[in-house]
């Protein structure tokens, strides 16, 4: 690769358009949503608590924050930073919406929509994690934001009339119950608890968690000059988020599909991404020596001014040696 897939999917209407002026209100179906399955993981998990049914949780959850949120709706569908084949696109989409955070629509409007937030001067505390705590909490988990001019969102031809996304967006909360029911037939009622909603809460929480220390505290290699909100690295994370801590990477190379940069920075997403390229699944991976030079980007480290780390595409031994 040798130049950026990144898209702009945002586009504004006129000079009133801005990030700023706006109104936090809560969603009932969002606030209804997050409940039910934290009361659910509460009284169902202490009852259902059994070793089999946390496996289930710990394989689920690695799959579906790997391989569906983690490859398939951030590093593919929103950034495009490699390509693969329809049906594997569509299988990572699927488990990246069984994550349970909203559908392949929702996730990349508000993706798009808060990176383009972030990117100006001043963005309302809702897109840049800028208030307290639990009132961030609150708000995330509960609540959307409804800005007074907000920005049009236009998704690429590739995506827009999907009729496969548009089903998945369409029924995004109901893609739980077919894995339930699949749970159910194998493992019974605590396969069902600990499959779906200790699964779900635990996910949604967690991302909400790691969001708001990845725009608040933790080390930073670069600067994005002018910006909102900077990106921090949230070590502790690296391995239970598949890499997607090392944010302030990615503020840096949005469109990089490599967000461990350097040595010592952990990102199975992309051991993941590395293998599925040996096994000729994937290709056209866009690294950070790929995208554009950005103007308003600082170095801040010693070794953010000497590069980006030399992590490359590796050839697997064992692949290599069978053919």
């Amino acid at each position: 690769m040798n130049a950026s897939t990144e898209l702009s999917r945002i586009f504004l209407h006129d000079a009133r358009t801005n990030p700023v002026a706006g109104d936090v209100r809560w969603s009932p179906i969002k606030s209804l949503w997050v409940f039910t399955h934290a009361l659910l993981a509460v009284i169902g998990g202490a009852m259902t608590l059994s070793l089999d049914a946390v496996a289930i949780f710990v394989i689920i959850t690695a799959t579906t924050l790997c391989l569906g949120h983690s490859l398939g709706m951030h590093r593919r569908l929103i950034h495009n930073s490699y390509e693969c084949p329809r049906w594997l696109e569509y299988s990572f989409v699927h488990l990246g919406v069984l994550v349970g955070l909203a559908g392949p629509f929702g996730m990349v409007h508000t993706h798009d929509l808060r990176d383009w937030a972030q990117r100006q001067a001043a963005c309302h505390p809702y897109l840049r994690h800028g208030s307290t705590f639990w009132k961030d909490a609150w708000w995330q988990l509960h609540c959307d934001l409804h800005l007074e001019h907000p920005p049009s969102f236009r998704p690429e031809q590739r995506i827009a009339h999907d009729p496969i996304l548009h089903f998945m967006e369409q029924t995004w909360m109901l893609q739980q119950l077919p894995l339930a029911l699949l749970l159910f037939f194998v493992g019974g009622l605590p396969w069902v608890i600990w499959g779906i909603s200790v699964r779900v809460i635990v996910s949604v929480t967690g991302h909400w968690l790691v969001g708001y220390f990845a725009h608040n505290s933790g080390e930073m290699d670069n600067e994005v000059l002018n910006a909102a909100v900077q990106g921090h690295n949230v070590k502790w994370a690296a391995c239970i988020t598949m890499g997607e801590s090392w944010h302030n990477n990615h503020h840096a190379y949005p469109g990089s599909a490599l967000l461990g940069l350097y040595a010592n920075q952990a990102d199975p997403g992309w051991r993941v991404l590395n293998a599925l390229h040996n096994m000729g699944l994937v290709w056209n991976i866009v690294l950070p020596k790929d995208l554009p030079h950005r103007a308003n980007l600082r170095p801040l480290t010693p070794r953010a001014t000497q590069g980006t780390g030399d992590k490359h595409l590796t050839d697997c031994a064992i692949l290599k040696a069978l053919s």
